[in-house]
């Protein structure tokens, strides 16, 4: 969540440094290493987790439907596996939850001062109201799935975002956006919504 580039919440990184006070282009440097440093940690992980199932694919060993990332896991490595996808998985969601939570407050409790005030409340608020939800809803892989999906249209809306104000004097002052990183950042919101609109579409 210290990071400045988000995980399930875009801006999640973002909004915790402007918590810590590191903001302004005199910070840029320790926004760019934090940035990089959280995308490389979970490029390393996710392809280290790739060939894991792919191994397991490849061996030809069955993977359960009901929940395809526990099999993989407990194929590898048996009850041990099982048991340390649980620790993973719960170690994701804890800090995907307290992520999502934390922005999601972070968005309104510039509103009013009494909202950011009661900020820390509301945080525990917005994370009870998702267990419950939880509990009430069920099927887990479903709600992944989907929440996967939608998230794949919150990105390049998001960066999209981020790009239009990139160009405001009036939000970052003296700082010019390089117009190579202008074009870059374009072409990726380009094909994340291509990718999003695909994967709404298969499931038509």
């Amino acid at each position: 969540m210290g990071r400045p580039v988000g995980g399930y919440i875009t801006f999640a990184g973002s909004h915790r440094l402007i918590d810590a006070r590191i903001k302004g282009t005199g910070s840029l440097s320790a926004v760019n290493r934090g940035a990089v440093t959280g995308i490389i940690l979970t490029a390393i992980i996710r392809f280290m987790l790739f060939l894991a199932a792919l191994g397991v694919i490849a061996m030809g060993l069955p993977i359960d439907d009901a929940n395809p990332p526990a099999s993989v896991f407990q194929q590898s490595a048996g009850e041990l596996g099982l048991k340390l996808f649980g620790l993973v998985m719960w170690a994701a969601a804890i800090t995907s939850v307290v992520g999502a939570s934390f922005t999601s407050v972070s968005f309104v409790k510039t509103f009013h001062s009494r909202i950011e005030q009661s900020s820390k409340s509301l945080i525990i608020a917005f994370i009870a109201a998702s267990t419950l939800i939880f509990l009430i809803v069920g099927r887990p892989v479903t709600v992944l799935v989907w929440a996967g999906t939608v998230n794949g249209f919150i990105l390049p809306v998001g960066l999209a975002l981020v790009l239009l104000a990139s160009r405001k004097a009036e939000i970052l002052g003296d700082y010019i956006h390089p117009l190579l990183l202008q074009i870059a950042g374009w072409l990726v919101v380009a094909v994340m919504l291509a990718f999003s609109l695909q994967t709404v579409l298969s499931f038509l």
